[in-house]
């Protein structure tokens, strides 16, 4: 007796403190009635119905039905007054009476919940009914373990063996092992379930079966399953296994959480199951709104002192991270908070409604436990990309680039694509979907419309990156193909630098052009879905183009132009052209006009309806001749035999071997002029290479010249006087001769230097 009296005694202090626990709110896992429901008025309200229901009423739930019809009269008086919208009202002043009216019933829910374990008390006979509870518990909880520890033996020796190299798994070998973990796990939790639930319902009296479910599902199997995802995820004892971006202490911490969040969660279903199935509705009491507030409480706890552990999650290993991302990963852990606040206070509102059939469903959490594993799934999207992304075409910087670049972009796309799915998701959970937004109230049509274009933005967004993501590939397999960079390509005055291919220089318009039309498309599609009148839009493109058709026919010339420029490839990006006496790369094309940079810097924008004719100096191959001016005394063979010989070694050099089309050689001598023999030397190189070959030729024809004894000819003036004897005997008359001369000399090798340089 002194026994039953004790757990006598530790079952009422229970049912005293249970009340303020910290646990999670209005949630259903099945079989779990979770909805917050008070006493409703009979329809028709007559003085027959109103005496049944008044009659089958309890005084506390009299006193709940009274203060509800108060609320809303209340807030029909103030609606009425102010002038407030419905949707107003309710977002503000009824979410707001949502937090008072529990509180004001706060007395109630110690009352309430002691009424609870009483009259459960009572039901299963007291004393003796409550020790028996608990020897039944162990029995079946007991017969669950052992089966759970038979499956554990007999498949410790099915689990796949580590790998060799731990520092260096692949993502296949982490998520096999991983998985083959949480298989384990998960399979002998539902061993543990089921074998707890076959066992009780065959020895439980009926009374106590509901209960030792609760238990059994909410307060064990729930936890422990949340536990396992959470280890699949942060692996805390293995970091080498581990996916996340997570120190060993905080993944063991935040482990821990997860597995109190778990339990408080399944601890609020069984509660109020309870409660249910004791006579206490929840309307009552309004036990869910404080355990609803004490779950964003700890959820927020969690996230601000782990707030570092978060953004490190957010941020990945990948250490190609942007600048952006980097921000985004350590706004993450506040964002969340905010979300979080947002969630609760979202669900005050629709309380405010009285739609407690959409909170049953547990809305709100399935929300934030999206939002909590955005940094999983980015992590997984990262790491997705990272192993399957194609390997990296060609070498050089620009297939680098177009490699980091398609990396990124795939990156992109999958965010958007989750974006997607989370948007949709968490529209579904709120019941937003296209057959609910005809009957919807204004709240519910404004948060389905506004759902509506983020997924049109979302397939907008993603139609961009790829098309983009297409075209970015095919420029850089062009320009690497053609070992052309735009941004490396060294040019010259002499005939430029070779060009990209024809595709090349159309992809970057047809880049733009797409891109234009995607924005503008699904941008009048997502104002249109809105409730934005586009037609006012529509109609001033229409007169903007009208316009440019009547008053800019010199556009419309240009644009027609250039097209038929391009159709006949008279000249693409990186080639050097002429346009009317002006020279320089084309550096950049556009709808109406090419730009050319000089040599020097300049650059010049020349618009296609003003081009008469373009002389390309970079088209298939160039041809370089070189000019050697010898003393009258030099042997022409010799010098051919040395060209001839420096031009069979430029073969053999691996840098240059291949920019040849045909080797250096002599020419012969050009012509003799008052300072020595012209003897010129040529060779046909691609485009674009000739440059640092001729540098070469230049240095290796020096060197030979002087191992082999020949000079260069110099230009002298030479002033015959006869009366000239020694420098002394100048006169003045000689002296100006003399500086006539050397000043005429100086000029004609000034004019000769532009000339070089043109």
């Amino acid at each position: 007796m002194n026994i039953l009296r004790l757990l006598r005694a530790l079952f009422f202090m229970l049912a005293a403190f249970v009340a303020p626990l910290p646990v999670s709110a209005q949630m259903s896992f099945g079989t779990a009635q979770t909805a917050e429901t008070s006493p409703t008025l009979p329809d028709p309200l007559t003085p027959e119905t109103a005496n049944a229901l008044i009659s089958r009423l309890s005084d506390a739930e009299v006193r709940a039905l009274l203060l509800d019809q108060l609320h809303t009269e209340a807030a029909g008086n103030a609606d009425a007054d102010n002038g407030e919208s419905e949707f107003i009202y309710h977002a503000t002043g009824g979410a707001w009476q949502s937090v008072v009216i529990p509180v004001q019933r706060l007395p109630d829910l110690f009352s309430g919940q002691a009424r609870a374990f009483t009259n459960f008390y009572d039901k299963i006979g007291g004393g003796a009914g409550l020790l028996q509870l608990l020897g039944y518990m162990v029995i079946v909880f007991g017969a669950a373990a052992l089966a759970e520890i038979a499956f554990r033996r007999a498949t410790r020796n099915w689990r796949i063996l580590p790998p060799s190299d731990p520092e260096n798994m692949t993502l296949r070998e982490t998520l096999q092992l991983l998985a083959q973990r949480l298989t384990t796990q998960v399979v002998a939790v539902v061993i543990f379930v089921i074998v707890a639930r076959t066992v009780g319902q065959i020895i439980l009296p009926e009374l106590l079966v509901p209960t030792v479910q609760l238990i059994g599902i909410y307060l064990i199997g729930f936890p422990r399953l949340m536990l396992a995802f959470a280890f699949f995820m942060m692996a805390p004892m293995n970091p080498e296994y581990r996916l996340l971006n997570l120190d060993t202490k905080s993944a063991k911490a935040l482990c821990f959480h997860q597995f109190w969040l778990a339990f408080l969660i399944g601890f609020s279903a069984a509660i109020q199951t309870f409660n249910a199935n004791n006579g206490v509705p929840l309307g009552e009491i309004r036990l869910g709104f404080w355990l609803n507030l004490s779950m964003h409480i700890y959820l927020i706890a969690v996230f601000w002192r782990y707030h570092a552990a978060a953004t490190s999650m957010m941020r990945g290993s990948d250490p190609d991270v942007t600048p952006m991302e980097d921000r985004a990963a350590r706004a993450f852990p506040y964002v969340t908070i905010a979300m979080i606040v947002v969630v609760w206070w979202i669900v005050n509102i629709v309380v405010s409604y009285g739609n407690f059939e959409l909170l049953a469903t547990a809305p709100h959490y399935k929300t934030m436990i999206l939002l909590i594993f955005a940094p999983a799934l980015d992590t997984a999207i990262r790491g997705l990309v990272r192993h399957l992304t194609p390997a990296m075409t060609g070498e050089g910087p620009v297939a680098e680039r177009a490699y980091r670049a398609s990396r990124r972009a795939y990156i992109r796309i999958g965010r958007v694509v989750i974006f997607a799915i989370v948007v949709l998701s968490i529209a579904d959970f709120w019941g937003m979907s296209a057959t609910s937004i005809a009957s919807a109230g204004v709240g519910e049509r404004f948060a389905a419309s506004v759902v509506e274009f983020l997924f049109i933005m979302s397939i907008g967004y993603l139609l961009y990156e790829a098309v983009s993501l297409f075209i970015n590939r095919k420029l850089a397999a062009e320009q690497t193909a053609a070992g052309f960079d735009p941004d490396t390509e060294e040019v010259g005055g002499d005939g430029g630098g070779a060009g990209g291919s024809r595709l090349s220089t159309v992809l970057p318009l047809m880049l733009l052009v797409a891109r234009t039309f995607i924005v503008v498309l699904f941008l009048l599609l997502g104002l249109s879905n809105i409730g934005v009148d586009t037609t006012p839009l529509l109609a001033g493109a229409s007169i903007v183009g009208l316009a440019i058709g009547f008053g800019a026919q010199k556009l419309v010339t240009d644009v027609v132009s250039g097209i038929f420029f391009l159709v006949d490839d008279a000249f693409r990006t990186g080639e050097y052209v002429e346009v009317e006496g002006t020279m320089g790369t084309v550096e950049k094309i556009s709808i109406r006009s090419m730009q050319l940079r000089h040599h020097k810097g300049p650059v010049h924008t020349i618009p296609y309806g003003e081009i008469p004719k373009i002389t390309n100096f970079s088209r298939d191959w160039v041809i370089m001749k070189l000019r050697f001016t010898v003393p009258f005394d030099t042997d022409p063979d010799k010098v051919r035999k040395l060209f001839k010989k420096i031009g069979q070694q430029m073969l053999e050099i691996p840098e240059f071997k291949n920019d040849f089309l045909q080797p250096f050689k002599s020419q012969g001598v050009l012509e003799i002029d008052d300072v020595g023999m012209v003897i010129r030397g040529k060779f046909m190189a691609k485009p674009g290479k000739q440059f640092m070959i001729r540098k070469e030729i230049f240095n290796r024809v020096n060197a030979a010249f002087a191992e082999n004894g020949i000079e260069f000819a110099r230009r002298e003036v030479r002033v015959a006087l006869p009366s000239m004897e020694n420098a002394a005997d100048l006169t003045p008359e000689d002296t100006a001769a003399i500086a006539a001369a050397a000043s005429q000399a100086a000029q004609e090798q000034m004019a000769d230097g532009k000339k070089d340089e043109r």
